[in-house]
């Protein structure tokens, strides 16, 4: 059997004022977690959300950047395919 020790890092965080105090607490009852787990889980978001964020903006030009007339263009030509022809369901 192979044991691995995984060594993770403590911090202190020292004079938290009391509104962030009480909004950590929040958080932790809201979550059902200790408040050390909120802090953890709200690096997590905060931190690495970056990550995908800067991840999707590598392929932003692929997609989701219409200009309002690219839009009306795409619809026109797709509004042909949007018509139904009855000639087409009679046997």
């Amino acid at each position: 059997m192979v044991h691995l020790e995984v060594h993770m890092k403590s911090i202190t965080i020292h004079d938290i004022d009391a509104t962030l105090d009480k909004k950590i607490s929040e958080k932790s009852r809201e979550y059902g977690l200790s408040q050390n787990r909120t802090v953890k889980t709200i690096l997590q978001h905060s931190l690495l959300a970056d990550q995908k964020a800067s991840k999707r903006e590598m392929f932003a030009d692929l997609f989701g950047k219409w200009t309002q007339k690219e839009k009306e263009e795409f619809d026109e030509r797709l509004a042909n395919l949007e018509a139904t022809d009855t000639s087409d369901w009679k046997k």
